[in-house]
């Protein structure tokens, strides 16, 4: 199934908080909305499930070349006849059923012999085979969303909708487990999308990231796209770490930076004009052997790697990503060197 949204407006109370969303996702995609806490991530999922009304717009779907509208001016299907998925933060799993009986609550209308293989079918793939007879006060978060998925996938949806689905787990598991989400839903052939406010779990799991800031969608494209050739600055701060330092185009894509000389491909910009340029911390690299030497003023300690805030003599801080055989105290000067292989640049505001 693919899913459409022209023009869409969602919110609470009465208030728009997100207006003129345009997004498609297609058939057997995996979609995640990102974005920061009140951006309108779960006013705009409850729209598309049915939970909450649509403002303005239209939600489609499109199956075999038929267009179905699901919510627009006077529509309105309830949330059973969208053959959507859902898997809720909380995960919503009745106490009083096991695992089993969780999954194959929503599949009532077969028979008992058939909605039981598929539970155990749906529980496998999860992989629960051995949890059938646990109940949900015996599983672990992990496990307990992983029950949550296999019901959501058990009666064949579409498109599974996921609410946060991680923001209980611990961050380590987050990461793992987004990407045996993403292997059981493509086992299944299922598309998907997620909400999240985490960068980890949204490039885990998704081939198409929208953020959504400032009450509209900024960009929906890969992970990569969002990364490397944000559309905006607000984008680029989201997305991502970096720092933004003045530039001025020297013509010809060359560009006068405070580390050096730059080299974009993009040859439109006039000689003298100022811009802003991106600098992630992988585009700083640590040299010795470099004229250029900067002031540790902060570090960070990731295990294969040290993130170092340095200090520029000409007044920008910048931030480097250092193996963490480079150990350097911080007020010690280090060498370094700009390395750009995307350059991003806006205009001076």
């Amino acid at each position: 199934m693919r899913l459409e949204l022209k023009d869409c407006a969602v919110g609470y109370d009465g208030q728009a908080v997100l207006s003129g969303i345009d997004l498609t996702l297609e058939p057997g995609q995996i979609g995640c909305l990102l974005g920061p806490s009140g951006a309108g991530k779960t006013s705009l999922l409850r729209a598309i499930a049915g939970f909450a009304p649509l403002y303005a717009g239209h939600i489609r779907a499109v199956e075999n070349g038929a267009l179905r509208e699901l919510a627009g001016p006077g529509v309105g299907l309830p949330p059973e006849q969208r053959g959507l998925g859902m898997v809720f933060q909380d995960h919503a799993l009745l106490p009083h059923l096991s695992a089993l009986d969780n999954v194959r609550f929503g599949l009532f209308r077969l028979p008992r012999r058939e909605a039981r293989t598929r539970a155990e079918a749906m529980l496998g793939l999860v992989g629960l085979a051995g949890f059938s007879d646990r109940y949900p006060h015996e599983l672990s978060g992990g496990q307990q969303q992983r029950v949550a998925l296999a019901r959501a996938l058990a009666p064949r949806p579409k498109l599974v909708l996921l609410d946060e689905p991680f923001s209980s787990l611990d961050p380590d598991l987050r990461e793992r487990l987004a990407h045996e989400v993403r292997a059981a839903l493509q086992a299944e052939g299922v598309g998907a999308l997620l909400i999240t406010h985490s960068q980890i779990e949204a490039f885990a799991m998704a081939d198409r990231v929208g953020v959504l800031a400032e009450g509209r969608l900024q960009q929906w494209d890969s992970a990569y796209a969002l990364y490397h050739r944000p559309a905006n600055e607000c984008v680029a701060r989201f997305v991502g770490e970096g720092v933004f330092v003045e530039a001025e185009s020297l013509g010809n894509g060359r560009l006068a930076t405070p580390l050096g000389e730059a080299q974009s491909r993009r040859n439109g910009h006039l000689p003298g004009q100022r811009m802003r340029l991106l600098l992630r911390p992988d585009d700083v690299i640590h040299d010795d052997d470099s004229p250029l030497t900067a002031t540790v003023v902060a570090r960070a300690f990731r295990g294969a790697d040290f993130l170092y805030t340095l200090q520029l003599d000409s007044g920008p801080r910048v931030l480097s990503l250092v193996p963490s055989h480079h150990d350097h105290a911080v007020g010690q000067r280090i060498g370094l060197r700009l390395d750009l292989e995307h350059v991003v640049v806006f205009p001076q505001g």
